[in-house]
């Protein structure tokens, strides 16, 4: 080439110290294609051609109940073991999230839960081992539990959130025969504030009862705890309640019927508020004697004689002011068939004490409209002088005439 070439064609000294500097821009670009593996290698991959596969952890996590598992006994632990490694980090959560503990065995080898399972609830589980290498294993399972086919639950009185006389104490009756009385005794608690001992007592396998050794004190707080969800009442059978129950002790208020006096005194905090002329039981059907506390009240309602073995001697459908003493039939009630002149001075009842009434109970003056008015189911009415003897204690709720010493000793613990 001339040099007018060169000059007409640009190659002037810049552009020659231009295309020079240009090399080794191209040089480099092509060595760092050459860095990234290549045939078929790109800029993504890590390893070298021939680099072995990441190794697998040699530890084996067997989780029982297996995964996917329905209705798994919920009398039964969860268990999880390792083969070939050492157990870490299990956890058993249910389907509200709340951690069932568990312990660890100590050659790190198998773990179980230390709290019962619950009936019909899915459970998670999770876990990890080790094995000599230092490899980790991990296991994700999930499995529900059965509901039982047998079940029972506790009837309870008092109501939640009632205020009750000091005599009320804490009855349960079970729709089913309990046989295991100790696990279900243990699966309830009775707790009062201010505090106080309060003992149960089995009357039968479907009645259990619970009281201090003395009345309640007016304003205590009594907390009934049901925990009897999956108790074994019996074989097979299963309770099926977890609950609270409250209720309050009102003022104090205790009675006493002295049929030889003819008269039932009132005291109503630690005084005699009232007294009133009563008839007793007629001496072919006499009064129960002992401590008798109120379960019921009616402002009217009908008493029939053949409902207490006693054929057609009476029906009476509007018995005013009528209060239950006993499951067979004992009430204290208005009575307004009777003379005036009859009370205070005749036991002519058929069992149950009677206070003067009108018909229609619409007189809140008479003696049994006042008595009713002061009184709430739990307050005790102690009958005196009546010629017969003391209540069956499970008849009704008489639970204050068996002793405290025996009282205990009726129970499961």
């Amino acid at each position: 080439m001339t040099a007018r070439q060169m000059t007409e064609g640009g190659w002037s000294r810049r552009g020659v110290l231009a295309g020079l500097l240009g090399a080794p821009v191209l040089l480099l670009a092509a060595c760092e294609s050459g860095s990234g593996g290549g045939s078929g290698g790109g800029a993504g991959a890590g390893k070298a051609a021939g680099s072995p596969a990441p190794r697998s952890s040699a530890a084996v996590i067997t989780v029982s109940p297996a995964d996917g598992t329905q209705g798994a006994p919920f009398t039964a632990p969860v268990t999880v073991t390792v083969a070939a490694g050492t157990l870490g980090e299990v956890t058993v959560t249910d389907q509200s999230g709340a951690r069932i503990p568990g312990r660890l065995a100590p050659d790190g080898t198998s773990w179980t839960t230390t709290a019962p399972l619950s009936s019909g609830t899915r459970y998670a589980v999770a876990a990890s081992a080790t094995d000599k290498d230092k490899l980790v294993a991990a296991a994700d399972t999930a499995f529900t539990t059965a509901t039982p086919a047998n079940t029972f639950v506790g009837y309870f009185t008092p109501e939640d959130g009632s205020t009750v006389g000091v005599g009320m104490p804490v009855s349960i009756n079970f729709s089913k025969p309990v046989t295991d009385r100790k696990a279900v005794q243990q699966a309830i608690t009775v707790l009062a504030d201010p505090g106080v001992e309060v003992a149960g007592y089995w009357y039968s396998s479907t009645r259990l009862d619970f009281r201090p050794e003395q009345y309640w004190a007016p304003g205590t707080k009594v907390t009934l705890k049901l925990r009897l969800k999956d108790v074994a009442g019996a074989a097979g059978v299963y309770g099926t309640q977890s609950k609270d129950v409250s209720f309050t002790v009102g003022r104090a208020q205790t009675s006493v019927a002295d049929l030889a006096a003819g008269t039932l005194t009132v005291t109503t905090d630690g005084r005699v508020s009232a007294v009133y002329p009563v008839i007793g039981g007629s001496p072919e059907h006499r009064t129960w004697g002992g401590s008798m506390v109120i379960s019921e009240r009616f402002t009217q309602t009908r008493m029939n004689s053949a409902t207490v073995n006693l054929g057609d001697e009476y029906d009476i459908p509007d018995v005013p002011h009528a209060q239950r003493l006993t499951t067979s039939g004992t009430f204290i009630h208005g009575n307004y068939w009777s003379p005036a002149s009859a009370f205070g001075k005749a036991n002519t009842s058929h069992g149950c004490i009677a206070l003067r009434d009108v018909k229609g109970a619409g007189d809140p003056g008479t003696d049994a409209a006042r008595f009713f008015a002061s009184s709430i189911a739990g307050d005790v009415v102690q009958v005196v002088n009546s010629g017969d003897r003391t209540v069956d204690p499970g008849n009704g709720l008489g639970d204050w005439n068996i002793g405290w010493a025996d009282w205990k000793a009726g129970g499961a613990l």
